[in-house]
């Protein structure tokens, strides 16, 4: 088993945890994890002799690890005859875990609901933290976000980039605000996934975007054919900037979901059937007339659903020419929605951060670790091998071109 294996099934198990019984299974599977690490870290098995083995098993140390499941009793390998060995299960549990509980410990000293940070905080298995800790489990934090964010990127090109937004409430000079978290991840011409950036900012808009475009071409984002995103104008100005020529596809999940809100319960069934069989042709033209059809159906009960047909449709066709194996993947924001999703189930818990720098952290904790999870994926997200030559640009690409 590799380090890579190692780290996937451990996270794998963990997003898979629900009640004690789990909690004994996590214990178990943790142990392997680190037999299997220590195997990798002397090259080779227990009793195993080979040229290449370094050290030798010296017996176990207990040691606990406290989770949102409880404690776990663990028995840590030893080794000797060679640098000590240090599971990395303590080292990243998990760097998520870590940023809640330095969240949770800021509102604590800052005196914030002393009651909710304490429920918090047992459930995550009763910590108690000294300033001076939390300040140190801090700055280790921001030191692992900070090489993440500011990695080079020039590597691979970018043919595919999906970015996205939500928003959490922070406190800022004594009120409550709302900040918007921007994201943007991507995919490479190896075909795998990345997260490329975040960052908090007032406001989602044109600047805000600007910002985190030119800081990734600064960073050697290259190669961009097409980006992906909901219809958020300051994106759309943004990328007209920064991407000049680049393809932009508005997402079809946030395009059904507006036109959906137009239209009357009683005929919401019979409208999304309709308006998803429109784009199921394999021309544009077709896909363009049968829209039209739709949108004049509904045109007398719903006008304002029409209208969006109308102007927003073949926006959402600007991947259409692509392969199938990539068009399905590519045609809405998806990995971004659920990467939005798990970030407002994680900031939930904290309700109102402290400070920018504490949401941040936790922000970047989550996703450094989802990107270390696409890392660890035996199957490539796309074969890029489909787009053995470049894709020529459609005169509906061109049109819905950012």
């Amino acid at each position: 088993m590799t380090q890579q294996k190692c780290d996937g099934y451990l996270s794998e198990i963990q997003e898979r945890m629900d009640g004690d019984v789990f909690k004994a299974m996590l214990e178990v599977m943790a142990q392997r994890l680190m037999e299997e690490e220590l195997a990798l870290h002397l090259r080779a098995e227990r009793h195993e002799r080979t040229q290449e083995r370094r050290g030798h098993r010296n017996g176990y140390k207990g040691r606990s690890l406290k989770t949102r499941m409880g404690e776990l009793a663990l028995q840590v390998p030893q080794a000797r005859g060679v640098e000590p060995y240090s599971p990395t299960l303590f080292a990243k549990w998990q760097r998520s875990e870590r940023a809640l509980l330095v969240a949770c410990a800021e509102m604590y000293f800052m005196g914030v609901s002393t009651r909710k940070v304490k429920r918090i905080l047992d459930k995550m298995g009763g910590f108690e933290l000294s300033a001076s800790t939390v300040s140190c489990i801090a700055a280790e934090l921001d030191e692992k976000l900070t090489e993440f964010r500011q990695r080079r990127l020039d590597a691979y090109t970018w043919p595919y980039l999906m970015v996205d937004a939500t928003y959490v409430k922070v406190r800022k000079k004594g009120r409550v605000v709302d900040q918007a978290v921007l994201v943007v991840a991507g995919v490479n011409n190896d075909g795998r996934r990345e997260i490329l950036t975040w960052r908090l900012a007032d406001v989602e808009s044109e600047d805000t975007w600007t910002e985190v475009f030119r800081e990734l071409k600064q960073r050697g984002v290259s190669g961009v054919q097409w980006l992906i995103s909901d219809g958020h104008a300051g994106i759309r100005a943004a990328v007209r900037t920064q991407f000049t020529g680049v393809a932009w596809q508005r997402c079809w999940t946030h395009f059904m979901r507006n036109a959906m809100a137009k239209v009357g319960h009683k005929h919401k069934d019979a409208f999304a059937k309709e308006l998803k069989a429109a784009r199921k042709f394999d021309d544009v033209k077709t896909c363009l007339m049968e829209a039209e059809r739709v949108a004049q159906r509904w045109e007398k009960d719903y006008p304002r659903a029409a209208q969006q047909i109308r102007e927003q449709f073949e926006q959402t066709l600007a991947v259409h020419d692509l392969p199938p194996e990539h068009r399905r993947r590519v045609y809405t924001t998806n990995i971004m929605e659920r990467l939005m999703k798990e970030i407002k189930r994680r900031t939930r818990v904290v309700g109102i951060f402290p400070n920018e720098a504490s949401c941040d952290r936790l922000v970047g904790a989550h996703l450094l670790e989802r990107d270390e999870t696409w890392h660890c994926e035996r199957m490539r997200y796309l074969v890029m091998e489909h787009l053995k030559e470049p894709v020529p640009k459609t005169k509906t690409a061109k049109r819905t071109a950012a």
